[in-house]
């Protein structure tokens, strides 16, 4: 759990120490208050009326209390710098981290696990931060001091607060022992929790097109139902600290004044009898101090089992090692020439079949290479490989004779321009979605930059329409766009990054075959120096392709152009004819 503290910085130690030296001096100023009591005490045990005495002891007990006041705020400041700051930090690691993964190992957590990681666990240590600095520290001294200060006033008096002690730690540890499985149950149930509402508000148009509300609402009940059910063990167990601590405490100070009574009534001088009953004040205020300090620690041993469970699933995701690692080539020649498979394989993890087996073929600069299959056939696996979403089991992957494992992450990724199978947009502007990212050639984008993309893209109707042009609102999702026009909207981000490598995966499904027509017409014209690599499930989108790869079962069907495949290829001619006619097809 400890571990999960190494990222404190220098700053943050230099407030922790001063933390400690305020509380150290909030302790010493309230553990001051108990001997003014005692001496105010005596002052009237002993018939004596001399105000001006109890007037300096009683001004010194309230110079202790506001003193003690001040350095508790300054302790509250210390504490809340460090926690702050550390979660602040915290997270942005999570998150640089997270987004340093591979598709592996996102899948390997998922998305909602993800999510409550970044949330509420980094907040469960943030509390335990904030609450260890400002009670633990002081309780544990509170404690120590004040025993120490009793100690020697009378064994009787020791040993009815060590029992209280005693029975403080019990009934803590007990619940302790009980409780923390469950508080690691907790945060597997809240990622569960996640899931579901995640799942039902992203699917929220199939759920209600499928009359499906009722047994999505069975899924939440289910999850929130466990959830609630441990919080409520967790609760009840936890019931049991207050009134236990309470009987605990009254019956300490019904022992210490028992006990006192006792010994007062066997002391012989009034003077001893004074002195005792002063005593016994005075060890009352310290047996409260340190039974209070016990129950300050029960708030830590409250919170600890759940930041502990958090720090462990946080370190999870610090600890784990992206698979597709940064290679040290950053520069090629200015204009990629050719991108080549050789002999490549790939299957998921832990996952039996291979998804693509023994693939090669080599796409030159100019050419259009395209991918057709059918469903689940690796089509949009095999153009991953080229991004490093996964990096192949068998085989290489070159672009210009290099493996792209050797390629740095941002250089090889500033080749391409992805147009992935299902539109992304966010939230933003058309100008922010289509100018995104970095641009490989380091240059800015310019408006006439997005405005030739749109144009290129058959966007720029649409979004002339638009009553902000450029600056038209987009909302998360790009929920407020058809299917369509989200679909050229994330062409045009391909085109104005000006690539030297455009991979298509499917991305001209919801366009109509005229549009489709027109858009491929406008590309051919800005690729003819790039390579293009197509994914299409359409015979009509890939009739022109340089180079047709037929894939089945992840193993290459055939390779040739249209009239090629439709002579030699039974795959490709039975995919062909079951989408347009012989006459269509010459």
């Amino acid at each position: 759990m400890f571990r999960v503290f190494r990222y404190l910085r220098k700053r943050d130690v230099l407030f922790i120490l001063a933390s400690f030296v305020f509380t150290g001096l909030q302790v010493f100023l309230e553990l001051l208050i108990p001997g003014y009591m005692s001496e105010i005490t005596t002052i009237l045990s002993s018939g004596q009326q001399d105000m001006g005495e109890i007037l300096k002891a009683g001004g010194s007990m309230l110079l202790c209390a506001f003193g003690s006041l001040v350095v508790a705020i300054m302790v509250g400041y210390c504490s809340t710098m460090v926690a702050t700051g550390f979660t602040m930090r915290l997270r942005s690691k999570i998150y640089e981290k997270v987004t340093g993964f591979s598709m592996e190992e996102i899948n390997g957590f998922s998305t909602a696990s993800l999510i409550t990681r970044s949330t509420n666990d980094i907040v469960q240590v943030q509390m335990l931060l904030v609450m260890g600095m400002g009670i633990l520290f002081r309780s544990v001294l509170m404690s120590v001091m004040a025993i120490l200060n009793i100690y020697s006033k009378s064994w009787q008096w020791t040993f009815s607060t060590g029992v209280a002690v005693l029975l403080l730690v019990t009934i803590i540890l007990t619940l302790v022992v009980i409780v923390l499985p469950k508080f690691r149950k907790i945060q597997t149930l809240t990622d569960n929790l996640n899931r579901v509402t995640r799942e039902n508000l992203t699917g929220i148009r199939v759920v209600r097109a499928y009359n499906a509300e009722k047994f999505q609402q069975g899924k939440f009940e289910e999850a929130n139902d466990d959830l609630t059910n441990t919080h409520l063990f967790v609760g009840r167990s936890m019931a049991f600290l207050n009134p236990g601590m309470s009987i605990i405490m009254s019956g300490l100070s019904l022992s210490i004044y028992w006990i006192g009574a006792y010994l007062i009534s066997r002391a012989g001088a009034v003077e001893t009898k004074i002195t005792l009953f002063s005593d016994m004040v005075v060890f009352s205020s310290y047996a409260m101090q340190v039974v209070m300090s016990f129950m300050m620690l029960t708030m830590i041993f409250i919170i600890l089992p759940r930041a502990a469970v958090s720090a462990r699933r946080i370190m999870e995701v610090m600890d784990r090692k992206s698979k597709i690692t940064d290679g040290t080539v950053t520069e090629g020649v200015e204009g990629v020439r050719e991108v080549t498979f050789e002999n490549v394989s790939f299957s998921y993890p832990d996952a039996g079949e291979e998804v693509l087996s023994d693939i090669s073929f080599t796409a030159k600069r100019g050419e259009t290479v395209a991918f057709i299959g059918s469903t689940g056939s690796g089509k949009s696996t095999l153009i991953n490989l080229v991004l490093r979403f996964f990096d192949a089991t068998k085989g290489r992957v070159l672009v210009d004779g290099v493996d792209v494992k050797d390629y740095n992450l941002t250089a090889l990724r500033n080749k391409i321009g992805l147009v992935p199978q299902r539109a992304i947009l966010f939230g933003g502007t058309i100008r922010s979605n289509v100018a995104y990212g970095e641009k490989g050639d380091n240059r800015e984008y310019t408006d006439e930059d997005v405005k030739e993309a749109l144009r290129i893209a058959q966007a720029e109707e649409f979004v002339s329409k638009l009553e902000n042009g450029l600056d038209a609102h987009v909302a998360q999702g790009g929920t407020n766009f058809s299917g369509g026009q989200k679909q050229r909207l994330s062409i045009a981000r391909a085109i104005c990054r000006k690539p030297d490598i455009y991979i298509f995966d499917d991305s001209f499904s919801a366009l109509d075959y005229k549009t489709d027509r027109i858009l491929r017409g406008e590309l051919k014209k800005v690729t003819g120096d790039s390579i293009t690599l197509l994914v299409a499930q359409r015979i009509g989108t890939i009739m022109d392709a340089d180079q047709i790869i037929v894939l089945d079962d992840g193993k290459v069907a055939g390779k040739g152009t249209h009239k090629e495949l439709l002579a030699g290829c039974e795959v490709y001619r039975q995919i062909a004819y079951s989408q347009l006619s012989k006459e269509e097809l010459e």
